[in-house]
């Protein structure tokens, strides 16, 4: 890297990243039910759904669309596919609010953690696609080794959390965004290959079973482990889980990945909206320029 990640980070925030996170595409098996978990659990709205699919998000942004398949076959353990879609909620207080809303609506939380840069609740969909939850904590608290941020997991003090909680949750704000996914896949290496050396992504910390992909110096927009699917081969096509995500890349950045995207033999399809990518283990990776999609701000979010 020509700067370190600490001196990134000080300058961009994973809205205005060169490379960032868009739409997650889920195929479920029942269309109707995980939509509204969604919309209650984390606060999407629907923004459109015709019965057999469904997009939702904030105001302004599309970020899940879910395709009906009731025949899909659930993806066998130890296969891979998404470990967690992660929905980065603008501040602490924002957290603190959702975690109150899950708490007094009695949603199943399967883990809560501390990570030293951020916050987070963990769940899942009554289809077994994990969720995250989190807020960032302040910039200037990351701490870095190396040219790699420090990433714990320590448990995460709710009683703390939801005592600070001032208001009432009213849905995901529309500066909410898809963080970070986190991918289960069959080795490292080649998933280092792929989303490293092939998209551009800077390693951001290497963790036990582990890796975490970053932009911008952020900590991570991606992240994959093998902790119960290493040697997992390809996914099943019409599988249910995750079936493809979207990354948003500045303009300058697409030609070069095509070129490498090329070269490995890894790309797929090409248009003028941008490239389709498909990982080692068939999921569908789509780039498109993020020009047009950043969100109008004018003042940096709270951290």
């Amino acid at each position: 890297m020509s700067t370190s990640l600490a001196t990134q980070a000080t300058n961009r925030i994973p809205y205005a990243a060169p490379l960032r996170i868009g739409t997650v595409t889920l195929r479920v098996r029942d269309l109707q039910s995980i939509s509204r978990y969604y919309e209650h659990l984390v606060g999407l709205r629907i923004l459109s759904s015709d019965g057999h699919t469904a997009h939702l998000g904030t105001r302004d942004s599309t970020l899940l669309k879910l395709i009906g398949d009731p025949g899909a076959e659930p993806r066998p353990p130890g296969g891979a596919g998404l470990f967690h879609t992660a929905f980065l909620l603008p501040n602490h207080g924002q957290l603190a609010l959702w975690t109150k809303h899950a708490v007094d609506n009695r949603f199943l939380i399967t883990g809560a953690s501390d990570h030293a840069v951020s916050e987070a609740i963990y769940l899942s969909d009554p289809e077994g696609n994990g969720i995250e939850i989190y807020a960032d904590r302040p910039r200037e608290e990351w701490r870095y080794a190396e040219s790699q941020v420090k990433m714990v997991t320590e448990p995460l003090d709710v009683e703390r959390l939801l005592a600070s909680a001032s208001g009432t949750w009213s849905g995901l704000p529309d500066d909410g965004v898809i963080g970070h996914v986190h991918l289960q896949i069959g080795a490292l290496d080649t998933a280092e290959s792929f989303y490293g050396t092939i998209l551009g992504f800077d390693i951001s910390c290497r963790y036990s079973g582990a890796n975490f992909f970053g932009s911008g110096g952020y900590h991570h927009q991606l992240a994959t482990n093998a902790w119960a699917s290493r040697g997992a081969g390809p996914r099943p096509d019409g599988a249910a889980g995750l079936v493809a995500f979207e990354i948003l890349a500045d303009k300058s950045l697409i030609a070069p990945i095509r070129q490498r995207a090329q070269s490995a033999g890894a790309l797929t399809a090409e248009s003028n909206s941008g490239l389709t990518l498909r990982d080692p283990w068939n999921i569908e990776v789509t780039l498109r320029t993020n020009e047009a999609t950043k969100p109008k701000r004018t003042s940096l979010p709270p951290g």
